[in-house]
C-alpha cells in the first residue's frame, strides 16, 4: 500500500505554498490588533488624530491582504487534496481489481463500495479543509502565543494553561471515538450492502412479496447505523462543552486581570484592547480541537480499513516470465486435474480430457456437479490443487492472464450486461477493435438481430443495469453475440441458452457450428445443446462418470441416457405409439 504520507509528499510543493500562505494570512491577521492598540493608545488617548487615517489604511490593507492568502491557502489546499483522493481512489480501484476471485468471495459489492467512495472522501476531507484546518489551528495558536507573550508575559500565562487542558480534553475524546468510527465505517458497509442487494433483486423481492420484510432488514441496519452515531454524538455532546467552557472563561479571565493592570499602570489600554483581540483569535482553535479530533478520526479509520484491503494480495499469480503465443490454435489439455477451495470438499477430481483445435467439447452434470468450475480453472480465475491444465500445450500458469483471457471468449451462465447502448455491450471483449459490420454479424448468429432492430435507437437502445428491461432471453443472446463479436480462439457456452426456445437454440447451434476454427466448450443441462459435440463428458459429484459421442453413450445406457429419456421420453413415447 502507498502511504498516505507519500501522496502528501508528491504535492509537497503545493502544500508549502499553502502552507506559506497560511502563515502571511495569519500574520497579517495577527497586526490588527496592534493597529487597535495605537489607535486607542495614540489617536483616542494620546490625541494624534493624523495618525487616524493611516492606521484605517493599515487595517484595510491587512483585511484586503489576509482574504487574498486566505483564498489562495483555501484553493491550493481544496485542488491538492482533490487530485489525491482521485489518485488514491484510482489505486484502490486498481488494486482491488487485481485481485483474484477468492477475494470477491469472501467481501461483498457493498463493503468494497464503501471503501472506494465513502472511505476515500473521509480522506480528501482530512488532506483538504480539516487538515488545512489542522495546520492553521496550530500555526495560528503558536502565532498568537508569541504576540501575547510579546504584549505582556502575565496575561499570557492565562492561555498557557489553558491550552493543554484543552488539549488533553481533545486527546481523550479522539481516544474514545476511534473505535466507534470503526463501528460505523463496517455498519455502513453492510447498510451498503442491503441496500444494493434489495435494489439490484426488487423484481425478486416483489414477486415473492417480500416488501416488508426486507424492509424491516434494512431498517434493523439503519437503526444500528443510527445507534453507532448517536453514540458518537454523545461521546461529542460529552466534551464539546468542556471545549466550551474553557474558551468562555478565557476572555472573561484576560480581562479581568488585565483591567487590574491597566489600573496598577503595568499595562496601557491600547495594549489591553489588543491582547483582548488576541484571546478572542486563540478561542476559535480550542472551539475546533473538538470537531477537528471527530473528524480527524473518522479519516484514520478509514484509512485502517484501506490497509486492510491493501494487505490482501492475489491468490493467482503472473509468472514472472511469461511464454507469449504468437498464434493460439485453441488446444486445450486438462492433466488430472483437481480442485477445492479452502476448508471445503473437494470440487473437482481427477479431471482429464483433451480437445483439438477447432473441435467442441459439451460437459454435462447436475446442479454443482463442477461444470462451472472447469471454466473457471481455464480462465486461472482459480488455480487447480492439483495437475495441469495446458493451452497449444503450454501450462496456463506460464501465459500472462492477459494472454490465457484475451483468447478465451465466454458466455457466462449467469449473464451481466452494462448500463450501456447495446453495441458497447455487444464489442465489449475488444471495445476498440470491433467495428458495425462485426457487431451485426455477431448479432445475427446469436439470432437478437430481430427485437434489437425493433427498438427506436436500435444498436445505441441504452439498457438498463445489469439488462434491466429485457427478457432473459434477449440478455442471452445479446451475451452470446458478445461472445462471438470477440473472435477469440476459445469459445466457452455456459449454460447459455437456458433461457430460448428451441428453435432459437437451434439457429444459434447452427451459426456456432460455422465456427470452424474455434474450440468450443459447452456446458449445458439440455441434450440438444452439446449432442453435436465430438466428445461429451457427463460429471457427477466433480468426477467424469461417463464420456464419448452422443450415440457411444446413449448405448451405454447410463447416466446420460437417462437424462436423454427425460428430455425426450414423451416425444419418443408419441412418436413409437
Amino acid at each position: 500500500m502507498k502511504k498516505i504520507s507519500s501522496y502528501i509528499w508528491e504535492y509537497k510543493w503545493a502544500y508549502i505554498g499553502a502552507i506559506i500562505s497560511m502563515i502571511i494570512a495569519v500574520s497579517l491577521d495577527m497586526l490588527a490588533p496592534q493597529l487597535t492598540r495605537l489607535i486607542i493608545d495614540r489617536v483616542v488617548l494620546g490625541g494624534e488624530t493624523t495618525l487616524l487615517p493611516k492606521l484605517l489604511i493599515g487595517i484595510l490593507t491587512v483585511g484586503v491582504g489576509r482574504c487574498i492568502f486566505q483564498y489562495i491557502k483555501e484553493y491550493t489546499f481544496d485542488t491538492t487534496a482533490a487530485k489525491i483522493a482521485t489518485k488514491i481512489r484510482r489505486n484502490l480501484f486498481q488494486h482491488i481489481q487485481s485481485l483474484s476471485m477468492d477475494f470477491f468471495d469472501r467481501n461483498n459489492t457493498g463493503e468494497l463500495m464503501a471503501r472506494v467512495k465513502d472511505d476515500v472522501d473521509k480522506i480528501w476531507n482530512a488532506l483538504g479543509f480539516i487538515g488545512m484546518l489542522i495546520i492553521e489551528v496550530c500555526i495560528h495558536t503558536g502565532i498568537v502565543l508569541f504576540c501575547m507573550y510579546r504584549t505582556n508575559v502575565k496575561l499570557a500565562i492565562i492561555p498557557t494553561i489553558a491550552m493543554p487542558l484543552v488539549g488533553a480534553f481533545a486527546i481523550i475524546m479522539e481516544f474514545k471515538l476511534g473505535s466507534i468510527y470503526g463501528d460505523i465505517s463496517e455498519e455502513n458497509a453492510v447498510l451498503n450492502t442491503v441496500a444494493e442487494e434489495n435494489l439490484a433483486g426488487v423484481r425478486t423481492v416483489k414477486a415473492f412479496a417480500r416488501e416488508k420484510h426486507e424492509i424491516t432488514k434494512f431498517l434493523s441496519h439503519n437503526q444500528r447505523y443510527y445507534d453507532l452515531n448517536m453514540k458518537q454524538s454523545k461521546v461529542f455532546v460529552k466534551y464539546f462543552p468542556l471545549f466550551q467552557f474553557v474558551t468562555r472563561l478565557l476572555p472573561i479571565s484576560v480581562l479581568i486581570l488585565g483591567g487590574l493592570l491597566v489600573i496598577n499602570k503595568e499595562m496601557t489600554l491600547g495594549e489591553l484592547g489588543a491582547f483582548t483581540e488576541y484571546s478572542m483569535n486563540i478561542v476559535w482553535p480550542m472551539e475546533m480541537l473538538g470537531w477537528l479530533t471527530n473528524e480527524f478520526s473518522s479519516a484514520r479509520a478509514s484509512n485502517k480499513k484501506f490497509k486492510k484491503i491493501y494487505a490482501e494480495t492475489p491468490s493467482i499469480r503472473e509468472p514472472e516470465h511469461p511464454v507469449t503465443l504468437e498464434h493460439v490454435k485453441g488446444e486445450i489439455t486438462f492433466e488430472h486435474v483437481s480442485f477445492h477451495k479452502a476448508d471445503q470438499h473437494d470440487i473437482l477430481k481427477d479431471i482429464e480430457f483433451h480437445v483439438e483445435p477447432g473441435k467442441t467439447i459439451g460437459i454435462m452434470g447436475a446442479t454443482g456437479a463442477g461444470k462451472s468450475s472447469i471454466v473457471s480453472l481455464l480462465q486461472r480465475l482459480y488455480d487447480a490443487t492439483d495437475g495441469n491444465i495446458l493451452l497449444d500445450g503450454v501450462n496456463i500458469r506460464d501465459l500472462s492472464l492477459r494472454e490465457l483471457r484475451k483468447n478465451i471468449s465466454i458466455v457466462m451462465q449467469d449473464v451481466f450486461l452494462f448500463s450501456d447502448t447495446i453495441s458497447d455491450n455487444i464489442k465489449f471483449g475488444k471495445r476498440d477493435l470491433i467495428d458495425f459490420k462485426t457487431i451485426r454479424s455477431a448479432a445475427s448468429d446469436a439470432q437478437a438481430v430481430d427485437f434489437i432492430e425493433q427498438m427506436e435507437q436500435q444498436y445505441d437502445t441504452v439498457i438498463g443495469e445489469r439488462g434491466v428491461g429485457l427478457s432473459g432471453g434477449q440478455k442471452q443472446r445479446i451475451s452470446i453475440a458478445r461472445a462471438i463479436a470477440k473472435k477469440a480462439p476459445i469459445l466457452v457456452l455456459d449454460d447459455s441458452t437456458s433461457a430460448l426456445d428451441m428453435e432459437t437454440e437451434h439457429e444459434i447451434q447452427l451459426a456456432l457450428n460455422e465456427l470452424k476454427d474455434t474450440t468450443k466448450i459447452i456446458i449445458a443441462h439440455r441434450i440438444s445443446a452439446v449432442r453435436n459435440a465430438d466428445e461429451i463428458i457427463i460429471l457427477k459429484d466433480g468426477e467424469i462418470a461417463e464420456r464419448g459421442t452422443h450415440e457411444s453413450l446413449l448405448a451405454k445406457e447410463g447416466l446420460y441416457h437417462l437424462t436423454y429419456m427425460a428430455q425426450y421420453g414423451d416425444y419418443l413415447e408419441t412418436i413409437t405409439a
